[in-house]
């Protein structure tokens, strides 16, 4: 089969649309050291398996890069705060990421009752359209399940 020089451009433009965008990660914002590190000081601070403070830390590190490209307040879900609180409490890691990358320090200022779920699916939004990928349980933005049968994400579980 012979494509016309015309019509082999268009294919090749539709082509190039279709690749999938990789999508990026908060993880990948701090060196895999300093990443090492809050993930360990976030298990053990706040309780949690190791795998389980990796995706909080990632989820944190996301939401702080949107704050501060945007100059946004966003709140954190309750799941993903202790992300931030430990990010802080390594303040001259933290405070050096902040300027570096921003310019300013991005100050947390807690507003608990903000956490709604139409609140939760609005931050998770704007995480996601500047192109990272959302671990949608640690916003509890995950669609519910129905019971009796569990899906493992709703409030059923």
């Amino acid at each position: 089969m012979h494509i016309s020089s015309d019509r082999r451009e268009d294919f090749e433009l539709t082509v190039a649309t279709e690749r999938p965008v990789a999508l990026r990660h908060g993880k990948d914002l701090v060196s895999p050291e300093l990443f090492e590190r809050l993930t360990e000081f976030c298990a053990e601070e706040y309780g949690h398996e190791r795998s389980a403070a990796e995706r909080i830390m990632s989820e944190a590190l996301a939401l702080l890069d949107v704050m501060g490209q945007t100059g946004e307040g966003l709140s954190p879900s309750q799941v993903v705060d202790p992300g931030w609180h430990t990010f802080i409490l390594h303040s001259p890691e933290y405070t050096e990421w902040c300027q570096r990358r921003y310019g300013h320090y991005i100050h947390h200022a807690p507003k608990s009752r903000y956490r709604d779920r139409a609140t939760m699916v609005d931050v998770v939004a704007k995480i996601r359209a500047h192109g990272y990928a959302v671990d949608e349980r640690l916003w509890g933005t995950k669609a519910d399940c129905n019971q009796p049968t569990c899906c493992g994400d709703g409030p059923c579980c």
